[in-house]
């Protein structure tokens, strides 16, 4: 695909066939990654992968019952409340691979130059015919000392991008984007 058409054809995918995505293509896209733009390019990420079917639901249910203790404290999140009392609701849309970007330095320079990591990474899985969807949900228990140490993550690390790879199971949603809101534009 060109550049543009792939851009323009990115969406979050949350249906996704059962098919595995093959190992080499993950490995494709953590390539895609590191190739993104780091400040004084110090490539400060690192990467989890997970495909293991039952880990990845136990990592759902802990952050259905996470978010649901939640909803006092976050009233945003009332409206998701019959999402995560079904049992059937996997916040990772039962997609069969989950890739973790983490920043390895506690800073917002990290944790930006580790978000361009994952737009590479999500641009490239489409180009590639692969569906991606970052889970924000899923942030708070994957960066937790239980999840981290069940994970072999230095504690140091902090998850930036939780998110999810794998072949749609259908076309992606369309979605209409706004045009951009230029506040200024100064000419000599």
């Amino acid at each position: 695909m060109e550049l543009m058409n792939v851009i323009n054809a990115r969406r979050s995918i949350r249906a996704y066939k059962p098919d595995a995505v093959r190992r080499e293509a993950i490995d494709e896209l953590l390539q895609a990654a590191v190739q993104a733009p780091s400040g004084m390019n110090a490539q400060p990420w690192a990467f989890g992968v997970i495909t293991d079917r039952t880990l990845l639901r136990t990592y759902s249910e802990r952050t259905k019952t996470f978010l649901l203790a939640k909803i006092a404290e976050w009233p945003w999140l009332e409206r998701y409340r019959e999402h995560f009392v079904n049992p059937d609701y996997s916040v990772f849309y039962n997609a069969p691979a989950l890739v973790i970007i983490y920043a390895k330095a506690v800073s917002p320079i990290a944790q930006i130059d580790c978000t361009l990591a994952a737009e590479n990474l999500m641009l490239t899985a489409c180009d590639m015919g692969l569906g991606t969807c970052w889970i924000g949900f899923a942030t708070d228990v994957l960066n937790s000392p239980e999840a981290k140490q069940e994970l072999g993550v230095p504690e140091e690390y902090a998850v930036v991008a939780p998110i999810i790879v794998g072949h749609p199971d259908g076309p992606p949603p369309e979605r209409e984007k706004n045009p951009p809101e230029v506040i200024f534009w100064k000419t000599a």
